[in-house]
């Protein structure tokens, strides 16, 4: 069975891709307009395609279409990290994995999101479930960090040599860290 992976970077990635891949056919999919600089987004994207390589999945890269994401968060911007504006995050990205998912005849999806320890994984799974009630398509509810799973993946990616970035992507998350 194919299952459509929102992935957010190689590093969250490779101990979901690892758990699932027992499992699923991972179709994997990089879509991420929120991340910035540009540089930012493409040494990202650079180390999803290694991973992608070595764990031979499939790898589908989303258009960074920043304007959308902008649009997705406008009036938000000086919301904290995990509050509002990052929901709307979630729902921007993980409708699009949805809609995907449907286009290619997948009828599951999920993301690697819930494995940081900086992300709520309820929150995530309630989004999930909101999108895959209105889009008829199963959602993967899944808090990967449990059991040790960002343990595993920062293991992983050091052992794999990932570049690991220290903030979320998006500029706000870069002033929060400031």
């Amino acid at each position: 069975m194919r299952i459509l992976l929102h992935t957010c970077c190689a590093p969250c990635s490779t101990y979901v891709v690892e758990l699932l891949r027992k499992k699923y056919e991972i179709v994997a999919y990089f879509y991420n307009p929120n991340i910035h600089p540009k540089l930012e987004y493409e040494l990202r994207l650079e180390n999803m395609i290694r991973l992608a390589e070595i764990y031979d999945i499939q790898l589908i890269v989303g258009e960074y279409d920043v304007k959308s994401w902008f649009d997705a968060i406008r009036g938000l911007e000086g919301e904290k990290e995990g509050g509002r504006r990052c929901r709307k995050c979630f729902e921007l990205r993980l409708k699009e994995t949805a809609n995907l998912a449907k286009e290619l005849g997948i009828g599951i999806f999920a993301t690697t999101l819930t494995v940081s320890p900086h992300k709520n994984a309820q929150t995530i799974n309630l989004v999930g479930r909101e999108i895959s009630d209105k889009y008829n398509i199963e959602f993967l509810e899944a808090d990967f960090k449990k059991k040790d799973g960002f343990k595993k993946s920062v293991e992983l990616s050091r052992k794999l040599g990932l570049y690991r970035q220290d903030y979320c992507g998006c500029i706000y998350s870069i002033r929060e860290r400031i």
